[in-house]
């Protein structure tokens, strides 16, 4: 086995491409949560199609302009490519493994694939290091088949749902709850993106569009606790309303199969409704004020992960 640094892998191949990677686990769900970011989109879209043909351990992936969100299944898992089907695939996500707190996600590539993931992407940056079974590995380019083992360090997905920071005189809930994610500073977080969510609109105890906001967050473990006090504090110190709800879960994949997912755009859904369906879930509220800010909130939450379409009234698709 040879074990390089990100410096390492840089110097022996030159700097490439790879600009961010970062892994979420559930070890509950069995899942977990890959993030990579590219110099280009061309890439990362050619990195997403093989990696979905080639199965393994990969489940679903997602390509938003030059960022793929990859949802993996824990453990190792066949793939549909080798070196008798070189053709198939191209590029191949093997195995993710947890062991304490470090990730190993085990890659395999052919050719110009080979490159990708045994040169680029163990330099990026929140790699901790990679092992290559043998020099050949190290060997890329050309027909050869690469082997990789990257190592990072393990994160959880959290997910904030902000709702009723405001009223019809002041405030906007989306700009308090982007205010929020750039205030936060915690070592071992990792701000990954914000939502904003259509509620239904008919609701008659609103301000005016009735759009909830959702912030999603990597973090390492031992900074959950942190980020939840500072994302509490920061928006009820700073919301126009008394009726703010804050909701919090941590996990992936956990609230897809919600009865609630499709009400909350199109029918009304009473407090007692929402906080019902929270306990089921899994979702903590953390505002102290106890109003109706939480259904909003909940539905934050439940659309956070949902694509473009948690942006529309239900059914809309661009």
């Amino acid at each position: 086995m040879i074990t390089l640094t990100p410096d390492d892998v840089k110097q022996r191949f030159g700097p490439l491409f790879s600009k961010k990677f970062l892994v979420m686990v559930d070890e509950k769900a069995g899942l977990a949560e890959i993030l990579e970011q590219c110099h280009a989109r061309g890439t990362i879209e050619w990195d997403a199609m093989n990696r979905s043909r080639a199965g393994g351990a990969v489940a679903a992936c997602a390509v938003e302009g030059s960022t793929m969100t990859i949802q993996a299944r824990l453990g190792r898992h066949p793939v549909n490519f080798g070196a008798a089907a070189g053709t198939i695939g191209g590029q191949a996500l093997e195995a993710v493994d947890v062991n304490g707190e470090e990730v190993i996600t085990t890659w395999a590539g052919i050719a110009g694939a080979g490159v990708g993931v045994a040169a680029c992407l163990p330099q990026a940056p929140g790699v901790i290091r990679a092992e290559y079974p043998s020099e050949e590995d190290l060997k890329v380019g050309g027909a050869r088949t690469n082997h990789v083992r990257i190592i990072s360090p393990r994160y959880e997905k959290i997910c904030f749902g902000i709702d009723d920071t405001d009223t019809k005189q002041e405030g906007a809930t989306w700009v308090l709850a982007l205010k929020c994610a750039e205030a936060c500073h915690i070592e071992g977080v990792e701000f990954l993106n914000m939502r904003l969510v259509q509620l239904n609109p008919a609701v008659p105890s609103k301000t005016t569009n009735c759009v909830g906001s959702a912030l999603n967050f990597a973090a390492r473990p031992s900074s959950i606790e942190a980020l939840r006090e500072f994302v509490c504090t920061f928006v009820e110190e700073h919301t126009f309303s008394e009726d703010t709800g804050i909701a919090f879960i941590q996990g992936i994949g956990t609230v897809q199969d919600s009865s609630v997912l499709k009400a909350i755009k199109t029918e009304i859904v009473t407090r007692d409704e929402a906080e019902r369906e929270a306990r089921r879930l899994g979702v903590k509220f953390l505002d102290h004020n106890s109003r109706k800010g939480r259904i909003g909130a909940l539905g934050a939450v439940l659309w956070a992960n949902l694509g473009i379409e948690a942006a529309g009234l239900y059914g809309e698709h661009l």
